[in-house]
């Protein structure tokens, strides 16, 4: 008898554990989120992100986390669009790296000149991945993440494409939203 309930009670000690390691503080869910604490405070407030308070804490389900965090890795009309492009650069890159690297290095010396802001920071950014390995450069070039898209709208490679490639890529992106295949 005594084993069956020390069982049972093991097993609702285990529960509440694994539901309570399944909650995370607003911190822990910023981090996954790449985001500030106060962000993910201001989505518990607007009920963006369902949570239970523990004393005067919030807690969040790490489920609920990234349902947030997936919703905001989808792509807008425009951001799709500027990942087509990017795709071709990607691929321009690849069939040229050095000649891709001088073009992107001569750019970001003249768009250093007008940065301010936040947008110095993703110059220095693209500069650490220039002087990085090819790979790391086209994995952030075409990432689906917040910071990717940010890194996009201040890309060096303005001119690798030609205006008739630029051209076609947004013809083809426009056919393919249209539901149409491209042969």
């Amino acid at each position: 008898m005594w084993g069956m309930r020390t069982r049972e009670a093991q097993s609702i000690i285990e529960n509440e554990r694994a539901a309570h390691d399944d909650m995370l503080t607003t911190g822990e869910a910023a981090r996954l989120l790449n985001s500030s604490r106060q962000h993910v405070v201001n989505l518990c407030d607007r009920g963006d992100l369902p949570f239970v308070t523990v004393g005067v804490h919030r807690r969040v389900r790490r489920a609920d986390v990234a349902s947030v965090r997936d919703r905001t890795l989808r792509l807008t009309r425009d951001q799709r669009r500027s990942m087509w492009l990017a795709f071709a650069v990607a691929g321009r890159i690849v069939s040229d790296p050095k000649s891709a690297e001088v073009l992107a290095r001569r750019n970001l010396e003249v768009m250093r000149s007008s940065a301010r802001g936040r947008t110095a920071s993703w110059l220095a950014e693209w500069e650490r991945l220039l002087d990085g390995s090819v790979e790391d450069l086209l994995t952030a070039l075409t990432s689906r993440s917040p910071s990717g898209r940010d890194l996009r709208q201040n890309s060096p490679f303005a001119g690798i494409l030609s205006e008739a490639e630029r051209t076609q890529v947004l013809a083809s992106w426009g056919e393919s939203q249209g539901g149409r295949r491209q042969p």
